[in-house]
């Protein structure tokens, strides 16, 4: 059996390929077949090195075609001011998943921003209240931006908080990002009074220390705790995490990695307390949101499923178009 080769994605090509409202909608469908039980359990790899480490996951996506996708990243904090390189850098594998052939290999990184904020967008769109108009975020980076344009798609916001440690990053966002989307943007200096004036609440940090205090979340609240993808990161009190209506990605990472595992490790929670994970609520096998008055945490770990969907667009995109260039590996 001949193939044409394996096709090479750059990063540019990738965030051309793939737009935000696509990755919303793969990453809703990607939730709603795993919910359905149509999707067999993810792999996961980590191998620690000195300074950073490498950590891969895997999943299998039943589509018109089945593929088997693993995405590899390196994570090496220090990069940025030892060796000027970025700190998080990697690679996507698509494979047929009935031959096993290497179809696409592309850079990770766009993806990765994308189906991030997808995800939280999702999770908005059954958990947050649906007329919520305010937001605040903290972390200024591109993730940040991602998440705000991925929740603009899904909810009628009207005015958003920023907060960095980094002022002026706040700035900036605020600057670029409410000329973009046409939206009105203040940056804080106190993160509390903007969280009592905010229906939904993003959390894309790489803090190590709870930052979201139980007492200064208001009733109703919606929260996307997305930075906490390891075991030393934390954003979310413990206290809140356990009196609030908790929806995973992954009960398994959640309770291992995310903001989940800190209250469980206090003994504040158990695994049990965890209400869903989100696909059972895209199935509709879980009521979402139950009254406007309820605290509802999303513990977003990123799991394989989301760089599964999102490769997979990518790739069948590229296909069509007859874009990017093409290497034989076994020649």
């Amino acid at each position: 059996m001949k193939t044409e080769g394996t096709l090479l994605l750059r990063r540019s090509e990738v965030e051309q390929l793939l737009t935000l409202p696509e990755c919303i909608d793969a990453v809703e469908e990607a939730f709603r077949m795993q919910g359905e039980g149509k999707v067999p359990p993810a792999g996961i790899l980590g191998v620690k090195a000195p300074g950073g480490g490498l950590h891969i996951k895997a999943a299998l996506l039943p589509h018109d075609r089945t593929y088997l996708v693993a995405k590899l990243n390196t994570n090496f904090p220090r990069n940025r001011t030892a060796v000027a390189l970025p700190t998080i850098q990697g690679l996507i594998l698509l494979c047929d998943g009935e031959n096993g052939s290497p179809l696409a290999v592309l850079d990770s990184i766009d993806i990765t921003i994308k189906r991030t904020a997808a995800a939280s967008a999702v999770a908005a769109k059954y958990l947050a209240r649906p007329n919520s108009s305010t937001a605040a975020i903290c972390g200024c980076g591109q993730q940040a931006a991602a998440q705000l344009r991925a929740l603009c798609a899904v909810l009628p916001l009207r005015k958003i908080y920023v907060f960095d440690l980094d002022q002026a990053a706040a700035q900036n966002f605020a600057i670029k990002l409410s000329n973009e989307l046409e939206l009105e943007i203040e940056p804080v200096r106190d993160l509390g009074p903007a969280l009592q004036h905010s229906a939904v609440f993003v959390t894309c940090t790489t803090a190590t220390e709870f930052f979201v205090r139980k007492e200064e979340v208001v009733p109703g609240t919606f929260i996307a705790a997305v930075g906490a993808d390891d075991t030393h990161k934390q954003e979310i009190d413990p206290a809140l995490m356990a009196s609030a209506k908790v929806v995973a990605d992954s009960l398994e990472q959640s309770c291992t990695i995310g903001d989940t595992h800190h209250a469980i490790a206090q003994g504040l929670m158990r695994k049990e307390d965890v209400y869903a994970e989100l696909s059972e609520i895209v199935a509709g096998r879980k009521q979402g949101r139950s009254s406007d008055d309820e605290i509802i945490v999303f513990d977003s770990t990123g799991v394989a499923i989301e760089d599964a969907v999102a490769a997979v667009a990518v790739y069948e995109k590229a296909a069509r178009a007859r874009s990017g260039a093409r290497f034989d590996f076994a020649a």
